[in-house]
């Protein structure tokens, strides 16, 4: 006995959706009412189900599908990453916005002095390099801006006032509640300079995206040979932005977890924002 293809249903949903599957069922149905018979709409049923069970099971119509899901996923992402950048003050847009043009340059100017239509794949990971910087760059300055926001003198007065408790206790249970205290509001302190050297990497690693940008173009504009373009460590630029991204994903767990403490026990003087320094 024959066995039907397997059939994956996101595949199957797809092949129903396909507008050459409506206009043909639409065209059976109008020869259907033209005749007044239903002999049409069997035909269709029996076209429609030998279409959805071969279709969607072919690699050719599978590929095709994951095409154009991924296409659909990268101008999404791209559409969310314009929006990214409209939410940058005009300084940071200027900043984004040349590096775009740089990156647009570069690959201009190695088709016009190559006389070669396709780009190398390592010099292609520019785009992914631009895509860095934009996330980068918000990280940049949403952690500038929580810096700036957080009452920082209110933590360091607690803590000052934390250790006198601690050493004005009056028996053990309450010596360990203070202690507790202490312990949390200088875990926080040293977040706040966790959070400072974060920022100034991530500003290093920013200007280390330019200026890398920069050599590339200078190589492709002089371009002694292609060979030469392509020995640039493009690796280790891939390499020194994971590694920065690895290091605010640590850093956010850690003052993440901070803040949801004091809003536990009620701190919540320690997350405001102090409106006339921010000014």
């Amino acid at each position: 006995m024959a066995e039907f293809p397997k059939i994956d249903v996101k595949y199957l949903k797809e092949a129903f959706k396909e507008p050459l599957n409506f206009w043909g069922m639409a065209g059976f149905a109008v020869a259907a009412a033209y005749v007044q018979d239903v002999t049409p709409l069997a035909a269709a049923l029996a076209v429609e189900t030998a279409y959805l069970v071969t279709v969607p099971a072919t690699s050719l119509y599978r590929r095709l599908v994951d095409r154009r899901e991924k296409q659909r996923l990268n101008k999404l992402r791209e559409q969310q990453r314009e929006a990214q950048i409209k939410g940058f003050d005009p300084r940071e847009r200027e900043a984004v916005e040349y590096l775009r043009w740089m990156k647009n340059q570069i690959y201009s100017n190695y088709k016009k002095f190559t006389g070669t239509k396709q780009i190398p794949s390592n010099i292609q990971s520019l785009d992914q390099r631009w895509e860095d910087f934009v996330d980068l760059l918000d990280v940049y300055r949403r952690r500038k801006q929580h810096l700036r926001s957080i009452n920082r003198q209110a933590v360091q007065n607690q803590l000052v006032q934390a250790e006198r408790s601690v050493e004005a206790s009056r028996d053990d249970r309450e010596k360990r509640i203070q202690q507790s205290n202490v312990e949390i509001l200088r875990r926080r302190v040293a977040a706040f300079k966790d959070i400072e050297r974060s920022v100034k990497l991530v500003e290093g690693q920013l200007q280390s995206i330019e200026n890398f940008f920069g050599l590339v173009n200078d190589q492709v504009v002089t371009l002694p040979t292609p060979e030469r373009v392509s020995s640039l460590d493009f690796e280790q630029l891939s390499d020194s932005i994971a590694m920065t991204k690895q290091m605010l994903e640590e850093t956010s767990d850690t003052f993440a977890a901070l803040d949801t403490h004091n809003r536990d026990i009620g701190n919540y003087e320690l997350l405001l924002s102090n409106s006339s320094s921010s000014k």
